[in-house]
């Protein structure tokens, strides 16, 4: 599986492309599945283009992103900088009367399993996402872990030698488990390419999108989703 993540925390002014409004996110989801995606990722936007999990943002964003791409599995993130307060959070959640099929729950965040586990009481898809080895190690104590529909490794923007130690012990932690679950491999920023082509050299799944790098390989702008997950269909295939 490729995912394509639309926006992140971005904003235009790093990329015009950057997608904020539900139309754009649409444009630009098409574009995406178009170039090859087969799955979406995307940080809903309120009307002054902040990040936002409130039931009126979510709604908009989802029903224009499926209105152009019908049948393509589409996910929102819950990091705790879009809603710092806990509570709030499963609040924010309680309230949506349009689900995503998946939400990112990073681990490393407080409230992450009551999080995950109000989400899977919706029916809606919990991707894991393991920043660290001791996030894989908290994951798999979860009781309710096989509920979750994936896992996401996920490295920051550094030098491939500056992470290279950590993402071994996830993978061998991860190895050890009798957890059977698809895992999805990516990075930000210098991380970005590398990780996609790792996770092709191990036959993972991958993401790429304009939350990840703004630069084609060979550090050259990329103009837009739609040719970020072109070339990473490319390298993948």
């Amino acid at each position: 599986m490729l995912k394509a993540a639309l926006n992140g925390n971005r904003s235009p002014s790093e990329h015009p492309s950057v997608p904020i409004t539900p139309q754009q996110l649409a444009r630009d989801a098409h574009a995406a599945v178009t170039a090859g995606a087969d799955a979406l990722h995307l940080h809903p936007r309120n009307a002054a283009g902040a990040e936002s999990l409130e039931a009126g943002d979510v709604t908009q964003a989802l029903e224009a992103v499926r209105a152009a791409c019908p049948g393509v599995p589409v996910g929102i993130s819950s990091g705790w900088w879009i809603l710092p307060d806990a509570g709030a959070r499963l609040s924010a959640v309680r309230a949506w009367t349009v689900l995503p099929d998946f939400v990112s729950v990073n681990w490393h965040e407080e409230g992450a399993p009551q999080l995950a586990e109000l989400l899977l009481t919706r029916g809606v898809g919990v991707e894991a996402g393991l920043w660290t080895a001791e996030a894989v190690r908290t994951f798999l104590d979860w009781p309710q872990r096989d509920g979750a529909l994936r896992v996401l490794l996920e490295m920051p923007d550094k030098p491939i030698r500056d992470y290279k130690a950590e993402l071994k012990t996830m993978f061998a932690l991860l190895d050890a488990s009798d957890l059977d679950k698809q895992t999805v491999l990516h990075g930000l920023g210098e991380s970005a390419w590398p990780l996609l082509r790792e996770a092709g050299r191990r036959g993972l799944s991958a993401r790429i999108g304009l939350e990840d790098t703004l630069l084609l390989p060979g550090d050259f702008a990329a103009e837009g989703n739609g040719e970020l997950v072109r070339v990473a269909r490319e390298m993948l295939d």
